[in-house]
């Protein structure tokens, strides 16, 4: 029996809003090594967005490094990192060379080719081709075959598959290129595993919604995702990346599952548990697999409240996390209970005042996001609320003026 570790979504670097989160997420990748070690991991899947941006920091990169070091159990535990739609493809492979020396894989590029060949600490890679390896560690006998499916946009695909027709759907040509895959190399003789960075649902059923902390991928082929069924048969467990929240997108005939990121990056992520996923597979059998709660980092609360001394008490009680409170006013939040709430709590991301109407019904409710729309879409929603109605043209124009005679002042 083989024992795999898989986890995704790393975002390093990433912050929320102008808090950084980088010990953080020290400290919950110290807390995935911890249960590597503790769980006697032979094999770790990292299935993508392992930056936060083209453009990590240094703080980022090095600790990208130094926990893979660490999680390889210094070269005894081989990784397979691909990348994600966060992520620099060029990146992301540059230190690959090296890195292969201690038994960690990244993998970013259709067009890379995994070197053949035993290293020192005994793992070693029987065959390989785009998209696709197949290794036996150190202490197990039976080979391991990955189907490696990094992120790629329509550009790249293209590169990868050739040149098509508009019409014909690229997520046809990429399960072919799988079932290919997995017709050549992958029998019942070994452990056959899949690992992607993709929008997976299940063919007629609604998408879940992707994370407002997530950028939208560019579905393949102006696609809304690909399908479940476009894993071929032979696949026991899929490890896919994306979705922030744990997810067994499908659990027959294999599982197909999102592990989820091990921090909430957004407020839509507000009290989700965040995990890994344990798998123990062998040969020709049905994995067992299980999800392992990560509990380290600030949760992300999302509040409302209508009165200052609650709002402290709970602000009081709750000082390891970050919030978004939603405050109900009949006006707007004067000056001295927004410094009151501010100095209470040193982790308030959002404050958004809830108006209410002078009858004390709850007229204007505003989220976060709706403060980065334009001057006019809020006006809308400001009218509306306050008259039932959306404004006529001739008061828009009045208010499109007077806004642009103060823009010009």
């Amino acid at each position: 029996m083989i024992k795999i570790l898989h986890t995704a979504d790393w975002h390093l670097g990433k912050r929320l809003q102008e808090y950084s989160r980088l010990d953080e997420q020290k400290e919950v990748l110290e807390e995935i090594i911890q249960i590597a070690d503790r769980e006697a991991i032979d094999l770790v899947l990292l299935a993508g967005d392992i930056f936060d941006s083209f453009n990590p920091s240094h703080e980022a990169v090095e600790l990208l490094y130094k926990t893979l070091k660490r999680l390889s159990n210094n070269g005894q535990r081989p990784i397979i990192a691909i990348s994600g739609n966060h992520d620099s493809t060029q990146f992301v492979e540059a230190p690959d060379p090296l890195a292969r020396e201690m038994g960690i894989f990244f993998y970013s590029r259709y067009d890379t080719v995994i070197p053949i060949g035993k290293f020192e600490n005994g793992v070693e890679i029987l065959h390989s081709e785009s998209s696709f390896v197949e290794m036996k560690l150190a202490k197990h006998e039976s080979p391991i075959r990955i189907i490696l499916a990094p992120y790629a946009n329509e550009v790249l695909l293209k590169t990868y598959l050739g040149e098509v027709d508009r019409e014909q759907e690229f997520r046809d040509l990429l399960a072919g290129k799988w079932e290919t895959l997995a017709d050549k190399y992958c029998d019942d003789k070994g452990i056959n595993l899949f690992i992607g960075h993709f929008f997976f649902v299940q063919e007629g059923q609604t998408p879940d919604p992707e994370p407002e902390s997530e950028r939208p991928i560019l579905h393949v082929g102006g696609t809304q995702a690909l399908h479940t069924h476009h894993i071929p048969g032979q696949i026991q467990y899929a490890a896919l990346g994306h979705l922030h929240r744990y997810h067994a997108v499908g659990k027959e005939p294999f599982p197909i599952v999102y592990s989820s990121s091990p921090l909430a990056y957004s407020f839509s992520e507000a009290d989700q548990q965040k995990q890994v996923v344990i798998i123990e597979a062998k040969p020709g059998e049905k994995v067992n697999h299980r999800a392992v709660g990560l509990e380290k980092g600030r949760p992300l609360c999302r509040k409302t409240f209508d009165n200052l001394p609650d709002t402290l008490q709970w602000l009081g009680e709750n000082a390891y996390c970050f919030v978004e409170i939603t405050y109900i006013t009949e006006h707007s939040i004067d000056a001295a209970t927004r410094k009151a709430i501010i100095k209470a709590h040193d982790g308030i991301v959002n404050l958004i005042p809830q108006i209410k109407n002078p009858q004390g019904q709850e007229s204007l409710s505003l989220k976060a996001e709706d403060l980065e729309k334009d001057m006019v879409s809020l006006f809308r929603m400001y009218f509306k609320s306050e008259r039932g109605q959306e404004p006529n043209d001739e008061l828009l124009r009045i208010f499109k003026e007077v806004i642009s005679q103060n823009e010009t002042t």
